[in-house]
């Protein structure tokens, strides 16, 4: 029988993330939501809570979890606010797994034990501001020039990439031409402050406003040949790797908010009354709400069914793009209805719905939009390409 009871160890993680996440995340987010201001106060509570290390083994000084530990709790920070949620889902999936999952040895070391605790902050440079989704057309490059590597090109869009706590940004670049004509892109650490490495001025977003986004560039940009991250031209199948792994947990941020949503209302709808009712008591109203949990719910489903199939080692990649694709719609068309419930109070940024609304267009867009997961879920089931 399927059972989607969760462990003793992942409810009170889930549970001690919940209680962060309504007392301390809460109070304060709609201030920095509204100043743009990074929460650094509670990303250093994240890290004294070892929430960017739960899924790095102890050796590193991690807290030996699993990805899934992960998801739970991004789905509870998510429930509040996906600002704070996704500085810690970048931090992880984008900073640390690439490490993790590819890095050498001295790597690990120097890197990882820093970014468990949550000292420092990786970030991972992919699109650039031709590319979009169309990652394999990278222009970055990089140039091996005796023991250094020379990088040249830029990058949009990088969350993490330009905090005080931003240690590095692991970037892809054209390295070479294959065999076969195409690109050879590796993957390349740089350091925050090498010299040639430039963070642009924060964007102006629609949306995540307490979270960190830039532009980079790189002007012959020198870094040691060492700081090469897993297999010289094997960049392109890290990267679609570290994307597959991440929209399990990008689906895991968009379930919280979709049910955060439902929070707000049911707590609206007993509160709110009209002509003479709560309007909790008018059907309309209940069926709305029935709606987002149903699709709250599924969405959490399809997440589950990817971790779980992550965890057993199985082919995942379909059940990642239908679980992301599938909380993405459900924390867009929820946060679309939780502004209509709360009418004119929903179009204010200091109410969470209104933040919600703002915050959820993005999840159809980053790590893959709605049509590239449209598109891997038709090639899993045999279409041609």
């Amino acid at each position: 029988m399927v059972d989607h009871r969760l462990s003793e160890e992942h409810e009170a993680l889930r549970e001690s993330v919940q209680e962060f996440a309504r007392k301390e995340v809460a109070p304060v987010i709609a201030d920095y939501y509204e100043r743009e201001e990074f929460a650094y106060p509670l990303v250093r509570k994240m890290g004294e809570m070892g929430l960017f290390g739960l899924p790095v083994p102890e050796e590193h000084e991690g807290m030996g979890g699993d990805y899934f530990a992960l998801c739970l709790a991004l789905e509870e920070l998510g429930r509040i606010d996906q600002s704070v949620a996704i500085t810690l889902e970048a931090g992880v999936s984008l900073g640390i797994m690439p490490l993790l999952r590819f890095g050498t040895d001295e790597q690990k070391r120097t890197w990882l034990p820093k970014l468990a605790r949550g000292e420092v902050l990786g970030a991972f440079g992919l699109t650039e501001p031709d590319g979009g989704s169309d990652a394999g057309a990278t222009r970055t490059t990089a140039v091996l020039d005796g023991d250094e590597w020379v990088i040249n090109g830029s990058k949009a869009f990088i969350t993490n990439s330009g905090t005080d706590m931003t240690g590095f940004v692991t970037v892809t670049a054209v390295t070479g031409e294959r065999p076969d004509g195409r690109k050879e892109i590796s993957a390349i650490l740089v350091p925050s402050g090498t010299t040639g490495f430039t963070v642009a001025k924060k964007y102006s977003k629609v949306g995540w406003n307490a979270s960190d986004t830039h532009a980079l560039s790189f002007d012959d940009c020198r870094v040691p040949a060492a700081n090469l991250v897993g297999e010289r031209g094997r960049g392109y199948a890290q990267f679609l790797a570290t994307l597959t792994e991440g929209r399990v947990a990008i689906a895991a941020l968009g379930v919280g908010t979709a049910q955060g949503c439902v929070d707000e209302c049911l707590r609206y709808l007993g509160e709110r009354e009209a002509f003479g009712h709560k309007i909790g008591e008018y059907q309309a109203m209940q069926f709305k709400v029935a709606q987002m949990e149903l699709r709250a719910h599924t969405a959490r489903l399809a997440y589950y069914d990817a971790a779980s199939r992550m965890l057993r080692g199985e082919p995942y990649k379909k059940e990642a793009a239908i679980a992301k694709l599938a909380s993405s719609n459900a924390a867009m068309d929820n946060a679309r209805d939780a502004t209509q419930i709360f009418g004119g109070y929903g179009f204010m940024n200091e109410t969470p719905v209104g933040r919600f609304y703002r915050d959820s267009k993005i999840l159809e867009i980053g790590e893959g939009t709605s049509e590239v997961q449209l598109m891997l879920i038709a090639r899993e089931l045999g279409l041609p390409a």
